[in-house]
């Protein structure tokens, strides 16, 4: 616009000499002396408007310089257009015009000469337009951002992996708009303006430097299940992928028993066999306790604080005795705490018929420090008499060994603990007992003869493996004369038989 009303004076000033009208001596003859510059622009020869229109040009070429911002984890350039560049002293022109005209002819001549020996550079005082500074502003605000808080994930590579845990930022619009407006008035036009907007951050509730601490391995261990039928093998796979993945602070707790149930085909259990009553049998979520079996030894090397843990009530060929972990729901847990000062993290895995789970975290344990596990036996127990056990759906002959007979056992696991390669102390860590089981039979006993039902309901309550075998031998002297004998109750049955195949209310562990 200034330089719009400018050019209209002249071209009046035109106008006027054309029409034989005087012009004033200011307007025709004054011209900037030679030697005179406004930020290094000459305007020497020039006449006040031109004079005008070459600094404006000038400020108008600065005004596509790029001012790089930066504000948060974000950086931009930006032109100073954007802040209304603009030249605040445009009395300096004026100041120029006069230069050499006051007092007589030789202080003006010297003035003249100075000016043509030593020249003058005038600088520009820059302003701005608050109202486009501040709408520039406002318009970061797009990138205010929420605190993000830290997850760990477990990676390819089977280590703990961080992401997250990034500061919220919001840009301060008061204190932003005031640094650019100080950092465009007061440029020298010459260097590059490079500014960082004040931001407010707020930290996330769990940054990112809480979970990238957990990096060390205090404690694996591994387990071979290969041998497992197929549903054995797809319970321990599933309880495995129930638990991997588990976070805990400390002073948290956790529970095998409440992490992997129900042991349900919907929970993605099958059938397999498992611990009753010391007798094996199928159930859903058999080989589950290979599970809690395999984090309980992780646990003990890790040195976190086991809350519970129960042997099995027969032996298992996985591990040593006393260093198992049996659970039964309701019954029988494997749980722990975190006794860390620093979180830790379970990765578990299956591959090849093994099973590993590692907790890492933060070592803070000496490196000269080591740990020995021992599991000890104490007594030994002969296995016990064959049990019989009356089979309702199989006819009266059939007879099959569905377990062998166990061990009993007493044992105690024992931690050892090495400083320098030299034992330190020995810490005793649990004992087991383990029941001795003699050999297990099905004996049928479906028959319409209730004397001979009676009679082997007799010999498997007295558990006399020969007596069914002679009864089986000699079933014609058990005949009847009614064409159709009755089926024995239920109360003569219960009387024969101490022991009914049902469930006595005994818990099922699942080995």
């Amino acid at each position: 616009m200034c330089r719009y009303k400018n050019r209209l004076a002249a071209a009046g000033a035109v106008l006027l000499a054309m029409m034989g009208l005087s012009v004033p001596a200011a307007a025709k003859d004054a011209l900037v002396k030679e030697g005179v510059y406004v930020d290094g622009v000459a305007l020497g020869g020039l006449d006040k408007w031109d004079a005008q229109w070459a600094v404006e040009d000038h400020v108008d070429a600065l005004a596509a310089t790029e001012a790089v911002l930066t504000f948060g984890d974000h950086t931009q350039q930006v032109p100073l257009s954007t802040f209304g560049l603009g030249w605040e002293n445009q009395g300096i022109i004026d100041e120029i015009m006069s230069l050499g005209t006051g007092g007589n002819v030789i202080s003006r001549y010297k003035d003249q000469k100075d000016i043509e020996h030593d020249s003058r550079n005038y600088s520009l005082e820059f302003s701005s337009s608050e109202k486009k500074i501040r709408s520039y502003v406002e318009g970061l605000t797009e990138y205010n951002t929420e605190p993000v808080n830290a997850s760990i994930y477990t990676t390819d590579e089977l280590t703990p992996g961080v992401e997250g845990g990034t500061d919220g930022i919001s840009i301060d619009v008061e204190g932003s708009v005031q640094a650019i407006t100080d950092a465009v008035n007061g440029w020298d036009g010459v260097s590059q303006i490079s500014l960082e907007l004040p931001v407010e951050r707020v930290k996330p509730d769990v940054p990112y430097e809480d979970l990238a601490i957990i990096c060390d391995v205090l404690g694996t261990a591994t387990t071979d299940y290969s041998a497992s039928s197929w549903g054995r093998a797809v319970n321990v796979e599933n309880g495995c992928r129930l638990i991997t993945g588990t976070l805990l602070y400390p002073g948290d707790y956790f529970s095998v028993t409440d992490a992997v149930t129900p042991f349900t085909p919907e929970n993605g259990y099958e059938q397999a066999p498992s611990y009753e009553e010391n007798r094996v049998v199928d159930s859903y979520g058999g080989g589950i306790c290979q599970v809690s079996t395999t984090l309980y030894n992780a646990v003990l090397k890790a040195e976190l604080e086991v809350t519970a843990r129960s042997n099995h009530t027969m032996v298992v060929n996985y591990v040593d005795l006393s260093k198992d972990a049996a659970i039964a729901e309701g019954n029988m847990d494997m749980s722990f705490v975190n006794n860390k000062e620093d979180p830790v993290y379970i990765i578990g895995y299956t591959y090849g018929g093994q099973i590993t789970f590692t907790i890492y975290g933060h070592e803070t344990r000496p490196e000269n420090r080591t740990l020995e596990f021992v599991s000890y036996t104490t007594s030994e127990i002969a296995p016990s008499a064959a049990k019989l056990f009356a089979n309702g759906s199989q006819p009266v002959g059939y007879i099959n060994q569905t377990q062998s007979p166990h061990t009993g056992y007493t044992a105690e696991l024992w931690k050892n603990i090495y400083i320098d390669g030299v034992l330190s102390d020995s810490v005793q860590i649990n004992s087991s007992y383990y029941t001795a089981v003699g050999t297990i039979y099905d004996v049928g006993v479906l028959t319409d003869n209730q004397a001979l039902a009676q009679a082997m309901y007799g010999a498997i309550g007295a558990n006399d493996l020969s007596q069914v075998q002679a009864i089986i031998a000699n079933q014609s002297a058990y005949a009847q004369p009614q064409t159709e004998a009755p089926a024995p109750t239920p109360d003569a049955a219960a009387d024969a038989q101490a022991a009914p195949v049902t469930d006595t209310g005994e818990y099922t562990n699942w080995g």
